[in-house]
């Protein structure tokens, strides 16, 4: 069954709201495992409209889970996970005007670039993951990045409401050929209580990154509770 890695983005999303000290995405972490997380995952975005430095740099000393930190592949957040050194990085696209990660990181038509960066992080001792769309032309394209897992974009599926099974099958099938490539697979994007089974399920998924629907539970039931909730569904 796949571990559960809890995305603390929003947790500081809402301190940013009124540029205060609350609520701590650094506590939120602590809860998260607490409740059974197996890993805290966090975005550094360019604009740093949520996770600061100063949050990377605390559950860096303080997560005694594994640590994913998602980031672009651009120099100034490229440098700050070197120098951070979480245990795991995930490479995702990247807009300003977006409100969260908008589809999968475009490998094929940026190779060099996503090469470069992958070699970069594993240089410095980071496994590298690459967030990408249950597409076979970006997923071979990753391939070649040297990149060790592959964390396939679930929004699709997520979004498909009349049509769930076919998009869980394409998701099966890329599944299958990040499997048969040799790289790890991972999930995640749009995930909820009601719709986490089936992608659970995805023969050799080992990995599932969930934020918003456990953050929204937290606010009725409590942040342990509601990782313990998920938990429990992906793991039947």
């Amino acid at each position: 069954m796949p571990t559960l890695g809890v995305n603390i983005d929003h947790v500081a999303t809402v301190r940013q709201a009124r540029m205060t000290n609350e609520p701590d995405p650094v506590w939120a972490a602590t809860l998260a495992e607490l409740g059974g997380a197996d890993g805290i995952t966090l975005h550094l975005r360019e604009d740093r409209r949520h996770i600061q430095e100063r949050d990377l740099h605390l559950l860096g000393q303080t997560v005694a889970v594994k640590l994913n930190l998602e980031l672009a592949c651009s120099e100034d957040v490229l440098a700050i996970a070197c120098q951070s050194h979480p245990y795991q990085a995930t490479l995702v696209p990247e807009r300003r005007e977006e409100v969260t990660t908008e589809g999968g990181l475009d490998v094929a038509g940026n190779q060099d670039q996503v090469r470069d960066a992958v070699k970069r992080l594993q240089d410095a001792g980071i496994i590298v993951s690459l967030f990408l769309d249950p597409d076979p032309i970006q997923i071979e394209a990753g391939v070649a990045t040297g990149a060790t897992a592959v964390e396939l974009h679930t929004g699709a599926y997520a979004e498909a409401r009349f049509k769930t099974q076919e998009q869980l099958g394409i998701l099966l099938n890329a599944g299958r050929l990040v499997h048969e490539e040799g790289l790890t697979l991972h999930a995640g994007h749009g995930l909820t209580y009601r719709n986490v089974r089936p992608v659970a399920e995805i023969p050799h998924m080992c990995e599932l990154n969930i934020g918003h629907s456990i953050i929204s539970r937290a606010i009725m039931v409590g942040l342990e509770q509601a990782v313990r909730d998920m938990k429990r569904l992906i793991k039947l």
